[in-house]
C-alpha cells in the first residue's frame, strides 16, 4: 500500500512492494526455471518494480486495493490449463473483480502481443 499520495515512481514510498521485488528477484537466481510463474503483490502494489524485478503477473497497475481472491483466480487458470494451449489476459480478466487495472502481466515476455503461454 502506497505511504502518501504522489510519487508513484519511488519504491521506498510503498510498504512491502520493496520486499516482494527483493523476492522475486532472489527467486529468479536461484531457480532458472522457464516454468517458474511468480505471481507478486498486493493492493496499491508498485507494479513496474514488480515486473521488473521478474514476476509474470502483478498488482495492481492501477494503483487499487484489489480482491483478495483475483490472485487465486490467476493461479487456479495457470494450474489447470493445459501447457500447450494458449490463453490470452482477457480469458482470465472476465473472471477478476477490476479486469486488468487490479492484475496484469508482463507483455514483453511472451511471442504475441495478447497471446500467453503459461508453461
Amino acid at each position: 500500500m502506497i505511504k502518501a499520495g504522489r510519487r508513484y515512481e519511488d519504491i521506498y514510498n510503498y510498504r512491502n512492494s520493496r520486499y516482494f521485488a527483493e523476492t522475486v528477484k532472489n527467486v529468479r537466481k536461484e531457480k532458472k526455471n522457464k516454468d517458474l510463474v511468480i505471481f507478486a503483490g498486493a493492493c496499491q502494489s508498485y507494479y513496474e518494480a514488480l515486473i521488473d524485478a521478474g514476476a509474470n503477473f502483478a498488482s495492481s497497475p492501477a494503483r487499487i486495493l484489489i480482491d483478495f481472491v483475483d490472485p487465486l483466480v490467476v493461479a487456479e487458470k495457470i494450474a489447470t490449463t493445459d501447457s500447450n494451449q494458449f490463453i490470452t489476459i482477457y480469458d482470465i480478466e472476465e473472471d477478476l473483480r477490476d479486469g486488468e487495472r487490479g492484475i496484469n502481466r508482463d507483455r514483453s515476455k511472451w511471442k504475441e502481443k495478447n497471446i500467453v503461454n503459461l508453461r
